[in-house]
């Protein structure tokens, strides 16, 4: 069984071979766009009368388009798909249309792993533009708190735990199974007990208001790796203002936050996503063919 045709309608950044293994699934040539589209209408263009689509995440799929496109059977993200609060596709209405859409996961942790324990590295050592303390610290018997102990989080704690901190968290679900390593805390509790909070949340969840960071206080770190910001901006700008306050954001964390928030003191950025890496990419890329075979089989 092949589609008809196949259309990427922005940059998924699937691999070459990638590419050509989709060629083998799809009767006419397999359309690739190397750009965002600028507008809905131009989005609409270019699924035309193609039966499936692949999307990265910074490509809106609403129901005004799905509406519009009759041919359509697969909706293939290639990008992370938690639910649908969070998805730049209309899942739900997608499905109700009998339109399956799959998403992919557990691709990019490592490389966010990585530049969370390098950046906190760097800021406890001064080896950057700041340092935290007046003298240079370890990681060793730091509290770090993880907001969101999905697989990026229990990664990091991972990386975390043989340099001795002292690891808790907050989700919304329990992971008692791991509590023999990391602590959880009511989010209010954890915001009072540690010294660094990670966000680790789907996109549109807005987790820290101004009463948490009250909670959170001085002399403290916040990074923020998530798709969004989990956080209410005005709420941040405030704690970040105040002496001692540090914040960390990767090209994905901060791609929300106002340029004049950016601009602040202590606010570390960067503009490259810290999930993003030669092993990202095929990973992506297995995925999402691994998820078009399945559908197709």
């Amino acid at each position: 069984m092949k589609f008809q045709k196949i259309v990427c309608v922005d940059y998924t950044k699937l691999e070459p071979w990638a590419i050509e293994a989709l060629q083998e699934m799809s009767e006419e040539k397999v359309v690739v766009y190397h750009d965002e589209p600028g507008s809905k209408e131009e989005t609409l263009q270019r699924i035309s009368n193609a039966d499936a689509v692949l999307v990265s995440w910074k490509t809106e799929i609403p129901e005004y388009i799905i509406e519009q496109c009759p041919n359509l059977k697969y909706i293939g993200m290639a990008c992370s798909l938690y639910d649908d609060a969070s998805a730049n596709v209309a899942v739900k209405f997608a499905r109700s249309k009998g339109i399956t859409v799959t998403g992919i996961r557990d691709y990019g942790d490592p490389g966010v792993a990585e530049f969370i324990v390098s950046e906190l590295v760097r800021l406890f050592h001064g080896l950057g533009e700041y340092q935290w303390k007046e003298m240079p610290v370890e990681l060793t018997d730091k509290k770090i708190g993880v907001i969101g102990l999905g697989v990026t989080g229990q990664l990091l704690a991972k990386c975390l735990l043989p340099f001795g901190t002292d690891l808790y968290y907050y989700s919304r679900t329990r992971k008692k199974d791991l509590e023999n390593e990391i602590t959880y805390l009511p989010l209010k509790e954890l915001m009072k007990t540690v010294d660094v909070i990670s966000l680790h949340l789907p996109k549109n969840t807005l987790t820290l208001k101004a009463p948490e960071f009250e909670l959170f206080g001085t002399g403290k770190i916040l990074i923020n790796t998530s798709l969004g910001l989990p956080f209410e901006e005005s709420a941040f700008s405030n704690w970040i203002k105040k002496e001692g306050n540090f914040a960390i954001f990767d090209g994905d964390g901060k791609k929300q936050l106002s340029k004049e928030t950016e601009k602040l003191l202590r606010v570390i950025t960067t503009p490259k996503s810290a999930g993003w890496a030669a092993e990202t990419q095929r990973r992506l890329s297995e995925k999402v063919l691994d998820n078009v075979r399945d559908f197709l089989q």
